[in-house]
């Protein structure tokens, strides 16, 4: 059965021989980390110690995308995985479980009703004009969800606009605490609330607070985005899980090869707060995009253009 790889690393250590081979592809995973070139005969090493794993738990476990440790259980992934990290056409295969494998968030939406019809009628009024001012508003009847909210809004709202001042590291982090600690019930209803008019546009596209989670001050090359999402376990694993689950597919009626909607938001939600964050481009449209450029790529230009379209013309997303 398939295990979570922190599980399965704890196995491994356990076995003389697992363990050897384990050392080594961390020395091999440590050496690409640092981009320190390796010779002919430790690459051979890296590549009989991936082949030696055989049929080992690690190479079948998984991460959940709301476990405790998610990094280190990500570490040990593409530390077994080496192979899928040599570029954005080869991470075929997400680190995390199947949507299907994964514990279902519920709401009780009985409850969230009673408490949704004690609200005074201007309230009622507003919300019904302003979809993404309702999910606001239930997200404000969860104690979890509205503190984790107003979290990443004060951190990313500091200094928002100015390179000097906005952190958005802590950003990113406070969004991914966000998303991920929160039931998708409340989350999607923020991030995907379906508008009318250019003011819920706006405060749809103002959810991730673009100025400092998604714009710099120039649009910076996105080969050189991809190259810092590589550099982080947690953006590889996202864009990995995204390439899975929003593979686009001319021939399918739905436009998904992976014929499932729920997987590619949720892929697409695990993008915000990584550096390769997407957002939406106007307050008119639900039209996406990275915020990077593809000028100036030289002999890479058709692979940048490729990357950007995995946002921008994305059939299946």
């Amino acid at each position: 059965p398939r295990s979570d790889c922190i599980a399965a690393e704890q196995l491994c250590l356990s076995d003389a021989s697992c363990n050897g081979t384990y050392r080594i592809l961390e020395n091999c995973a440590l050496a690409k980390t640092r981009l320190l070139p390796l010779d002919h005969d430790s690459r051979v090493r890296c590549l009989n110690a991936e082949l030696d794993l055989g049929n080992s738990s690690l190479l079948h476990c998984k991460c959940h995308r709301r476990m405790k440790r998610q990094e280190h259980c990500l570490r040990v992934f593409w530390t077994v995985h080496p192979s899928m990290t040599d570029g954005y056409f080869n991470l075929e295969t997400s680190p995390y479980e199947s949507l299907a494998n994964e514990e279902h968030w519920k709401t009780d939406y009985n409850k969230l009703a009673a408490l949704l019809s004690g609200k005074d009628c201007s309230q009622l009024a507003g919300d019904a004009t302003n979809p993404c001012l309702k999910a606001t508003h239930v997200c404000n009847l969860s104690k979890k969800c509205v503190r984790l909210r107003t979290d990443y809004a004060s951190i990313c709202t500091k200094g928002a606009g100015s390179e000097d001042t906005c952190d958005r590291r802590k950003c990113h982090r406070g969004l991914r605490n966000f998303f991920e600690k929160v039931p998708e019930d409340f989350t999607k209803r923020i991030l995907f609330c379906p508008c009318q008019d250019e003011l819920c546009g706006e405060r749809r596209r103002k959810t991730i607070v673009p100025d400092c989670s998604f714009q710099h001050n120039t649009k910076p090359n996105c080969l050189w985005l991809l190259d810092s999402c590589l550099e982080d376990h947690i953006c590889k694993s996202r864009l990995a899980d995204f390439q899975q689950n929003c593979q686009p597919a001319d021939t399918s009626p739905d436009g998904c090869s992976q014929h499932n909607d729920a997987a590619c938001l949720q892929a697409y939600m695990g993008m915000i707060g990584t550096p390769m964050t997407p957002n939406y481009v106007s307050n008119s449209s639900v039209e996406i995009s990275l915020w990077c450029t593809c000028e100036s790529s030289g002999n890479q230009k058709e692979k940048c253009d490729q990357i950007l379209g995995m946002f921008e013309s994305n059939k299946c997303l």
